[in-house]
């Protein structure tokens, strides 16, 4: 007799092999295979699935990598929204430029330290062309300026940026916190993450008091 399952517990299977699949799919992508290396079927080899699987429990493969993605953003699998989080509460809920400007930088190099090698894989030399690249760049670079847009919005209601000056403002945090500010400073530089974090709020603090 075939053994039932709950709806839970079918899902909870579900997520624990979605989780399995990404968590095999980060390996590959930064075991050395690189973008390039890591197909469909290989990932589906390596996690012990059936390519059939994979898409039905993540999809194809800008699905995959915007999945990986989202896990190292967020260094778990829980899916609190990163709005919702205590340290992008500390952002948001800054009550003058400068307490804004230090959550914010440390902010964004806790979240830089953990996906930068993962952005260095994927995109250190750009999309090159390539449709799934290009859409996923496209992506967090609109998920990103979605948070800046939603960080600064406490500033603005407190009076603490420049008047009719708050487009400007996302402009610059959206560029100051740009993956490849990080890139260029830690890796190709070799400064440390502290050190690029008293740099990147020197640079915050700097633009919004202007």
């Amino acid at each position: 007799m075939a053994r039932q399952y709950s709806a839970p517990q079918r899902e909870e299977k579900a997520q624990a092999t979605r989780a399995h699949i990404v968590r095999t799919a980060r390996g590959l992508l930064l075991g050395g295979g690189g973008y390039a290396g890591m197909t469909i079927t290989g990932l589906a080899e390596a996690a012990g699935v059936s390519p059939q699987t994979v898409y039905n429990s993540v999809g194809g493969k800008a699905e995959v990598i915007k999945a990986v993605y989202d896990v190292m953003l967020a260094g778990d699998e829980d899916q609190t929204p990163m709005s919702e989080r205590p340290e992008f509460r500390q952002v948001a809920d800054a009550t003058d430029v400068p307490s804004y400007a230090a959550a914010y930088a440390a902010w964004v190099r806790a979240i830089s330290d953990r996906v930068g090698p993962l952005l260095g894989v994927l995109v250190a030399h750009g999309p090159g062309g390539d449709k799934v690249l290009e859409a996923f760049v496209a992506t967090i670079d609109s998920e990103r300026r979605k948070g800046n847009t939603n960080s600064l919005r406490g500033l603005a209601e407190r009076g603490h940026l420049p008047s009719g000056k708050f487009n400007e403002a996302v402009d610059a945090v959206w560029t100051l916190t740009a993956p490849e500010v990080y890139d260029r400073l830690v890796r190709r530089c070799g400064w440390t993450p502290a050190a690029f974090e008293r740099w990147l709020a020197n640079q915050l603090g700097a633009v919004l008091s202007g």
